[in-house]
């Protein structure tokens, strides 16, 4: 990424949102003598302007390799931006209040990319421990998305832990029964001829009964299919019946309606 005087003084004065801004006291490089000057903290650069109408910054400070550290000096509320090495400058600012002084001192500190990098890092321990557990911080199991195993799903599974399955209920012929209630396993009573205990409370027609005979035995499969016949017709005459009299009433009601 190139830089140059034109495309700072546009970072520096853009509408893009600033981390701090406020007056602070400079003390000259020179000069011992402090001036009051407007400073803005857009990322890890410290721009500072003659005034806070001024159109470009004086000056910039890049905030890597650096510490903020309080110091003594002739005006109050101060501290320093020391960077590493033997001729590196030391930049001396004061504030105008304590909150002021503790803010900027906070905001600096957090202003450098390795500062950054160890809260994206610290992030990350903590959403892979979410993820997976305590010992997935730990250096031997850093790596434990790609060595974790699903759970066993067969016998091995501790019967507390199998998942709860719907029950299913049980069928006659390939269909479920009309009534299958626990303990409940002979067909419903047919002795009514209309299919009901009452005329509030319809029973459904029985199922025909499970062909269990088997293929060795002479002449079982002609008598299944007798047997299957004969059901079929019971059924069909009990469906007919009770369609009749449905429409019967359909129609004494609408009858009844007529003015």
């Amino acid at each position: 990424m190139k830089l140059n005087e034109r495309s700072l003084a546009f970072y520096a004065t853009c509408d893009s949102p600033a981390d701090n801004a406020g007056f602070l006291y400079k003390r000259g490089e020179r000069h011992t003598a402090y001036h009051r000057r407007w400073f803005v903290l857009k990322g890890n650069m410290l721009f500072y302007f003659e005034e806070r109408e001024s159109r470009e910054p004086v000056g910039v400070i890049v905030l890597e390799g650096c510490t903020v550290e309080l110091c003594d000096s002739a005006e109050e509320f101060a501290f320093a931006i020391r960077f590493g090495g033997t001729k590196s400058r030391t930049y001396v600012l004061a504030a105008e209040s304590q909150a002021a002084m503790e803010s900027w001192v906070k905001s600096l500190s957090r202003a450098s990319f390795d500062y950054m990098r160890l809260v994206v890092r610290e992030l990350e321990k903590q959403l892979e421990e979410m993820r997976w557990g305590p010992a997935a911080g730990r250096p031997c199991c850093r790596h434990a998305p790609a060595a974790w195993k699903p759970q066993p799903s067969g016998p091995e599974q501790s019967p507390e832990r199998l998942p709860a399955l719907p029950a299913v209920p049980p069928k006659e012929n390939g269909c479920a029964v009309w009534n299958n209630a626990p303990g409940t396993d002979r067909l419903p009573d047919t002795t009514s001829c209309d299919g009901s205990d009452d005329d509030t409370n319809p029973r459904p027609p029985p199922l025909p009964p499970r062909r269990r005979a088997s293929g060795g035995e002479p002449g079982s499969t002609g008598a299944a299919t007798t047997e299957s016949s004969s059901s079929f017709y019971r059924l069909h005459e009990r469906y007919g019946r009770e369609v009749a009299r449905l429409r019967q009433e359909w129609l004494k009601r609408q009858r009844d309606h007529q003015p």
